[in-house]
């Protein structure tokens, strides 16, 4: 691919390109075997398209023009050339827009299906240093070239039927219950933008700082990279049973993996192999996205989940994991942490024997 059109600079230092890099490349296997379903879907995006008409890329990219800076060689130069490079990196031809938005939140989104516009506010500007926000732009990057506004439209419409019908309790669960995978899915699709993030910035230091700097501010010399990661160890493997449940409660309505949780997950992947054989030139491409297979990606999902309740140290995954294999006793083991007994107590059999 050649360089975007309009003058700029090409990537600053040394780092590589991915010509035709399929977003497969680094996509979490939940989110591409997602992604991959739906784009065999002949006509879905024209539904969707249709159905998410209550949020018009015509009024958004108005919305912007009016209220927001858009970046160019005169506004935000430097995030300009930043988006310009992520796009070269990723061998993407069309260039999203960046508008800078007022908000003393940190946040970065990309929005839109046919002209994705990505959106940066002021609070995350001043908090990045350059490495960090060339993540961060690669990470929204791959937001637009992965299509996963498909993800938001779909929970726009959804949030949309679920409060039309709360009344109908049947309905209104069934439809929940899409709108939590629908959040499993975006979770994963954050997971795989950090990966594409990385690939743009080929900088983990830099891309786990992102991470540490917005659960902790811009005291970066007040924080430290392994404790970060520590943390992350001690949350996955935290208490008992009671405190597993109380994990995937919280993370259940989340669109949005913990941060500590997401630096452990990107280190891992960088760590993986995949991150090197990328760098190396090792990816699938583009050209061959129409014959991916469903049932292949699937499968992929599939084994990445199980893979992750062999690898977790949550208790409640073990306790899970255990009975799965016919090494414990769900009822008995539930009743041993919620009575307060060590798990094995022979106390309730004595107590029975005795009655």
């Amino acid at each position: 691919m050649s360089q975007p059109n309009d003058s700029g600079s090409v990537p600053s230092r040394n780092r590589k390109r991915f010509p035709g890099i399929s977003t497969r490349a680094w996509e979490h296997p939940a989110d591409r075997s997602a992604l991959v379903a739906l784009r065999k879907l002949t006509g879905f995006d024209d539904i969707l398209k249709k159905l998410g008409g209550l949020v018009s890329e015509r009024a958004v990219r108005l919305m912007f023009l009016a209220s927001a800076v858009r970046a160019s060689e005169q506004q935000f130069p430097h995030l300009n050339d930043m988006v310009r490079d992520a796009s070269y990196i990723l061998d993407l031809d069309k260039v999203p827009p960046l508008y800078v938005t007022q908000d003393p939140q940190p946040n970065a989104y990309c929005i839109g299906m046919d002209n994705p516009v990505i959106v940066l506010t002021t609070s995350l500007v001043e908090l990045l240093d350059e490495e960090e926000m060339r993540a961060v732009i690669g990470h929204e990057v791959a937001h637009a070239m992965s299509g996963h506004a498909v993800y938001r439209t779909m929970l726009l419409i959804l949030t949309n039927i679920a409060a039309r019908i709360a009344f109908i309790p049947l309905g209104g669960l069934a439809i929940y219950g899409l709108i939590t995978a629908l959040k499993e899915w975006f979770r994963k699709s954050e997971i795989s933008c950090d990966r594409a993030g990385l690939l743009v910035g080929q900088d983990l230091q830099a891309s786990m700082r992102v991470m540490m700097k917005l659960a902790g501010g811009h005291h970066l010399h007040e924080m430290n990279t392994d404790a970060f990661l520590a943390q992350a160890e001690e949350y996955d493997k935290a208490g008992d049973v009671r405190d597993g449940v109380i994990k995937l409660l919280q993370v259940l309505p989340q669109s949005h993996p913990f941060a500590a949780v997401r630096a452990q997950k990107l280190k891992k992947w960088a760590e993986s192999g995949e991150y090197a054989a990328i760098l190396a030139g090792s990816y699938p491409r583009r050209e061959d996205d129409s014959t991916a297979s469903v049932k292949d990606q699937v499968k992929d999902a599939a084994d990445s989940y199980a893979q992750s309740i062999r690898d977790t140290k949550d208790p409640l995954f073990g306790l899970i994991r255990d009975v799965a294999s016919g090494a414990g006793d769900l009822g008995g083991k539930l009743r041993d942490v919620f009575s307060g007994r060590p798990s094995g107590s022979t106390e309730g059999a004595a107590e029975g024997s005795a009655s």
